[in-house]
């Protein structure tokens, strides 16, 4: 089984050029615009990796990611914070609030695949 990614990006073209990378590479993708459809999405089970935007809409991926932490079905499942916060004490911030790892934008097409998957667990170690 292909593993499933979830990606929360409100801007369109990211979200394209990130789905398109991974699908390309054999991984399955479900995309939401904003932290609240993420949460649901992130809900319904099954994946393996969420990609979460830290500048989001409404709610911040720093409170998307407490909350999804807050889920015990979502515990095993890594979140990694792809953001253009770049500055000192950024990527301690969204480790603290709950990413497992992060990678800064703007994506490199070059390299953006094989950055996202050695944040996958071995199978047999996938999330809810």
């Amino acid at each position: 089984m292909k593993p499933r990614i979830l990606l929360i990006e409100d801007n369109e073209h990211n979200r394209y050029l990130a789905t398109f990378l991974l699908e390309r590479s054999g991984l399955e993708v479900r995309s939401a615009a904003d932290g609240a459809a993420g949460i649901a999405i992130a809900a319904e089970g099954g994946l393996d990796l969420i990609l979460l935007d830290i500048l989001l809409p409404v709610m911040d991926g720093y409170a998307v990611a407490g909350e999804l932490r807050r889920n015990p079905a979502l515990a095993r499942v890594p979140i990694i914070a792809v953001t253009s916060y770049a500055m000192a004490g950024d990527r301690e911030r969204a480790l603290a609030a709950g990413c497992d790892g992060y990678i800064e934008k703007p994506i490199n097409p070059d390299t953006f695949v094989a950055d996202v998957t050695r944040f996958l667990r071995p199978a047999g170690e996938t999330g809810a």
